[in-house]
């Protein structure tokens, strides 16, 4: 809602327009709950592929109440969503939306089926990235420019906005992977290596330490594999160098934002510098 608020720029509204104004605004507001249930649904749907009992140091919604109901949950929400999304009245917000559905299945698709050469590709990491997180924040943004009636470029800044940010929350998760405790995570540390899965820290220490690449082929599967691959990963620049593309992310998010068409409104403006405020915040979790 900080976005729909950056770029409802419209003059002082009479009684008819005024009307259009708050239909928009429900109209945005619809998107957000939307994304909001598809962003939950999810996350129970990836606690079931992955078998975690925990998320974020409480137990997951499958490790409570079982896998199947935990599937019907997050089933249950994307048909809520779709119910929500078929309200909308605008065909391309409809089309995006839908396509970011696809991109989170295709992502998940991507990770547990990923042979060895592209288990070490940062270009297979980051396009996996994308669809897993980043398309749903991006693809949001953009259809709230849209509902705004904003032209093209300024909804294509917005979806790099949301691009951007979702791509550097990601690298900052990967890499406190290898910093914090299960409690600090939202996941049982070492979740990923147990399932062969590699992440952008595993990537960059592989640039240092070739034996990363015997654990790699290996998908990690042989007694203390996962603890050597922390150790590697500790011993060179790998969550450094997570956290500084993550940082160029976080960067490209904000310029996003400065790029948006100048407003004398201070609602817009306050909104605007607190998605730029956001941008930070990403980054600063791993401090």
């Amino acid at each position: 809602m900080l976005m729909a608020s950056s770029l409802n720029l419209l003059p002082s509204p009479t009684p008819d327009l005024k009307l259009g104004v708050d239909d928009r605004r429900i109209r945005q507001y619809r998107v957000a709950e939307i994304t909001e249930m598809i962003h939950v649904a999810t996350l129970v749907h990836d606690d079931v592929v992955d078998q975690s009992d925990s998320r974020r140091g409480i137990s997951s919604l499958n490790h409570n109440i079982g896998n199947k109901l935990a599937v019907l949950a997050g089933d249950f929400l994307l048909a809520k969503a779709s119910i929500g999304l078929s309200t909308l009245r605008n065909g391309e917000v409809m089309a995006l939306v839908s396509e970011t559905l696809e991109h989170l299945a295709t992502g998940e698709f991507m990770q547990l089926a990923a042979d060895t050469q592209q288990s070490c590709s940062m270009e297979y990491y980051l396009q996996k990235t994308y669809l897993k997180t980043a398309s749903l924040m991006a693809n949001s943004c953009k259809s709230i420019a849209l509902l705004a009636d904003q032209p093209r470029e300024v909804a294509m800044l917005a979806f790099d906005y949301g691009r951007h940010l979702g791509l550097a929350y990601q690298l900052v998760d990967d890499a406190l992977d290898f910093k914090g405790t299960s409690a600090t995570l939202g996941k049982p540390a070492l979740a990923d290596l147990r399932e062969g899965i590699t992440t952008a820290p595993i990537l960059f220490a592989l640039q240092e330490e070739p034996f990363m690449q015997t654990l790699i082929n290996r998908k990690f599967s042989e007694e203390g594999d996962s603890r050597m691959a922390v150790k590697l990963v500790k011993k060179t620049r790998g969550v450094a160098k997570t956290l500084e593309l993550a940082a160029k992310h976080a960067q490209q998010a904000e310029s996003a934002i400065a790029q948006f068409p100048p407003c004398s409104d201070s609602r817009s403006q306050q909104c605007r510098q607190a998605l730029a405020d956001l941008t930070h915040s990403v980054v600063k979790r791993s401090m």
